[in-house]
């Protein structure tokens, strides 16, 4: 049987570096466009899982808290890849 909390968990945690660490690179003179695409990329892949892990937490009828912290969690990587995006998006000015 999956863990679907022990997922959530893991994820979150994985999700506060990332909102740490994002910013960082970001502000982060020499980083470079190909960086930026690849930091997008994966921050998109990871706000994929979070849909399919909110997902799979409401099939399986955990409860409201359970399905909020992975609504959060999904929310923070789509925020940080449109973070990232508008770098992108300056850069190419």
């Amino acid at each position: 049987m999956t863990d679907w909390i022990g997922i959530l968990k893991e994820q979150s945690v994985n999700g506060d570096q990332m909102s740490r660490e994002v910013p960082k690179m970001l502000t982060n003179p020499d980083i470079s466009e190909t960086q930026v695409k690849t930091l997008f990329a994966a921050l998109e892949k990871q706000a994929d899982f979070a849909e399919k892990l909110r997902l799979a937490l409401e099939k399986f009828g955990h409860d409201f808290p359970i399905i909020k912290a992975a609504e959060r969690l999904e929310e923070r990587y789509a925020d940080l890849a449109a973070s990232v995006a508008e770098k992108l998006k300056t850069m190419r000015k």
